[in-house]
C-alpha cells in the first residue's frame, strides 16, 4: 500500500492547482484522473482544459476573428475579398491548444514532484482511497490527509437523451465538423450563449430555448437587458420560457417539440446542443463508511475551509457548494493545501468574479443591483458607456458599458459589473479592489493610463459620486 501526506482526486483546476501547491510545501501528494484523451492518455486538466474553458474559448476566439475579417474589418479601410472557413482546421487548432495546456500540468507535476496515478479515485474508511485503473485493477492508497475535486458534468434531460450525433451536450459541441445550417440549444446560460455564438458567427441559425422567463438571472439586471439587446442584434433567437418536451431524429434531423407562450410548438435543427447546467460527480465518489456527507443535491457537505465531515478530507471545487467556476476551485484548492500544512488561512467569497465570454464579454464581481435592493442595503450606482471611451472608439468596439455599485454611506465598492471589450480583464482591478476594502473614491483618486478601456472603470467608480468627467453626471435622488 503506497502511502502520501496528500491524496487529490481529479486533476481538474481545483485538483491539479491543489496538488502542485501541497507538493510546493512540502507534502508527499498524489493526484488521480480517471479521464483519458483522445490520444488515450491520460487528461489531466479536467473538465475546463478539456471540453470546457478552454476549447472553448479557442473556438469562440477562432470564430470572432472569423467575424471580424468578414464582416467588421472594412470600417478599418482594410479589404479582405472573400473569406473562408475551415471547420476542421479550425477544430484542429482546438485540440492543439487542448493538447498544449494539458501537457503543461503534466510537465508542472514532474518539476514539483506530485505523482500523477490513472484510475478512478474512491474514498474509503480510515482516510484511504481505492484507486480501480482502466484494466479493472484495483491498488489502495494511504493518505494523511484527502482533497476530493471530481468536478462536475453536464446535466441530462429526458425530453433530449444525448447521442453525440445529432444531439450533443456542450463537450460534442467543441467537435463539429462542419458549420449546422440551423442550431438549437436548450438553455441560454452561459455555457448556451457561448457555444451559440461560435456557430452563429461562423454562418448558423441559432435558437436557443430557455425554461426561464428572464434573461440571466444571476447577472445584474441592467447589464442583462443590454445583453438580450445586443445578442438579438448579433441574430441569436433567445426563447425565454420555452420548455423541451421532446425530440425525434428524423432524417439525420432533429424535430423539438417545447411549449412557449402556452401553444405546442415543434422544430427542425440540423443540430442540438443540451447545455441546462451541471451536477456534481460525486456519485461511486464515496465508500457509505467514509464519513463524508452529501446535501440533497449531491454536493458534498463542506464549512467555509472546505472541510467535509471527516476529518482530514476536504472537498473543492465543482463538487462542492458555490459557483462552478475554475478559479474559484482553484483558490479553494490552494487554500486546503495551505491549511493542511498549518498555515491558517481563508477565501473570500465575496470577491469572486464570473465571466461570460461572447462578444461583448459579459462580467461582475460582488453584489447585483437587485441583491442589494432584496437585502435592504443603501447603495448608490455609477455608469459609464464604452462608445465614450476613446480606446473603444478608436478599436471600433464601444458596445456596453460599466457599472459600480458602493455603499450608500461609506462609498465602499459593493459589486461591479460590464458589459464590454475585455470586460473579464477590466472586472479584476475591481475584484483586486473591493480585496482591499477600497471605495468607489479610491478607484476614482488612481490614476488611470489614456487611452485605454479601463477608463471605464475610473468613470464609473468617479460617476457613483457624481464625479465622472466625460459625460454628464445623473442627479442624485432626493
Amino acid at each position: 500500500m503506497s502511502k502520501f501526506d496528500v491524496v487529490v482526486i481529479g486533476s481538474g483546476p481545483a485538483g491539479y492547482v491543489a496538488a502542485i501547491r501541497a507538493a510546493q510545501l512540502g507534502l508527499k501528494t498524489a493526484c488521480i484522473e480517471k479521464n483519458r484523451n483522445k490520444e488515450d492518455k491520460i487528461a489531466l486538466g479536467g473538465t475546463c482544459l478539456n471540453v470546457g474553458c478552454i476549447p472553448s474559448k479557442a473556438l469562440l476566439d477562432s470564430s470572432y476573428k472569423y467575424h471580424e475579417a468578414k464582416d467588421s474589418l472594412g470600417v478599418h479601410g482594410i479589404s479582405t475579398g472573400d473569406v473562408g472557413i475551415d471547420v476542421p482546421a479550425m477544430i484542429k487548432r482546438k485540440d492543439g491548444v487542448v493538447a498544449q495546456m494539458t501537457g503543461g500540468i503534466g510537465g508542472l507535476f514532474q518539476a514539483n514532484g506530485v505523482t500523477a496515478i490513472e484510475g478512478a479515485g474512491k474514498v474509503l474508511a480510515g482516510k484511504k482511497v481505492e484507486v480501480t485503473a482502466a484494466d479493472g485493477t484495483v491498488s489502495i492508497l494511504d493518505a494523511d490527509n484527502i482533497i476530493i475535486a471530481a468536478g462536475s458534468v453536464p446535466v441530462a434531460i429526458p425530453p433530449a437523451p444525448v447521442d453525440q450525433n445529432i444531439i450533443v451536450d456542450s463537450t460534442g459541441a467543441l467537435d463539429f465538423q462542419e458549420i449546422p445550417g440551423k442550431l438549437g440549444v436548450i438553455g441560454a446560460g452561459v455555457i448556451g450563449l457561448e457555444l451559440g455564438s461560435v456557430w452563429s458567427r461562423l454562418g448558423s441559425e441559432v435558437v436557443l430555448l430557455e425554461a426561464l422567463e428572464s434573461f440571466l438571472p444571476a447577472v445584474d439586471g441592467q447589464i442583462a437587458k443590454e445583453a438580450a439587446k445586443v445578442f438579438k442584434k448579433q441574430g441569436l433567437d433567445v426563447r425565454l420560457g420555452a420548455r423541451v418536451t421532446g425530440t425525434k431524429i428524423v432524417k439525420n434531423q432533429v424535430e423539438v417539440s417545447y411549449t412557449f407562450k402556452d401553444e405546442e410548438k415543434s422544430e427542425t435543427f440540423d443540430k442540438l446542443i443540451v447545455c441546462v447546467g451541471r451536477k456534481p460527480l460525486s456519485s461511486g465518489l464515496l465508500a457509505a463508511d467514509c464519513g463524508v456527507n452529501l446535501d440533497e443535491r449531491g454536493f458534498i457537505f463542506v464549512n467555509d475551509y472546505c472541510e467535509t465531515d471527516a476529518a482530514g478530507i476536504y472537498a473543492v471545487g465543482d463538487v462542492v457548494r458555490g459557483p462552478m467556476l475554475a478559479h474559484k476551485g482553484s483558490e479553494e484548492g490552494v487554500m486546503v493545501a495551505e491549511r493542511i500544512a498549518g498555515h491558517k488561512i481563508a477565501m473570500n467569497y465575496d470577491c469572486i468574479p464570473s465571466v461570460i465570454y461572447t462578444h461583448p464579454e459579459i462580467a461582475g464581481v460582488g453584489k447585483t443591483e437587485e441583491q442589494l435592493k432584496a437585502d435592504g442595503i443603501p447603495y448608490k450606482v455609477g455608469t459609464f458607456p464604452f462608445v465614450a471611451i476613446a480606446r473603444a472608439v478608436a478599436a471600433n468596439d464601444t458596445t456596453g458599458m460599466v457599472k459600480m455599485l458602493a455603499h450608500e454611506e461609506t462609498d465602499r465598492i459593493l459589486g461591479c459589473h460590464i458589459i464590454g471589450a475585455s470586460a473579464a480583464d477590466l472586472v479584476q482591478q475591481v475584484v483586486i479592489a473591493m480585496e482591499f476594502g477600497s471605495s468607489a473614491e479610491d478607484i476614482g483618486l488612481t490614476v488611470f493610463g489614456h487611452p485605454t478601456l479601463s477608463e471605464a472603470v475610473h468613470e464609473a467608480a468617479l460617476a457613483v459620486n457624481g464625479h465622472a468627467i466625460h459625460m454628464p453626471n445623473r442627479k442624485k435622488r432626493k
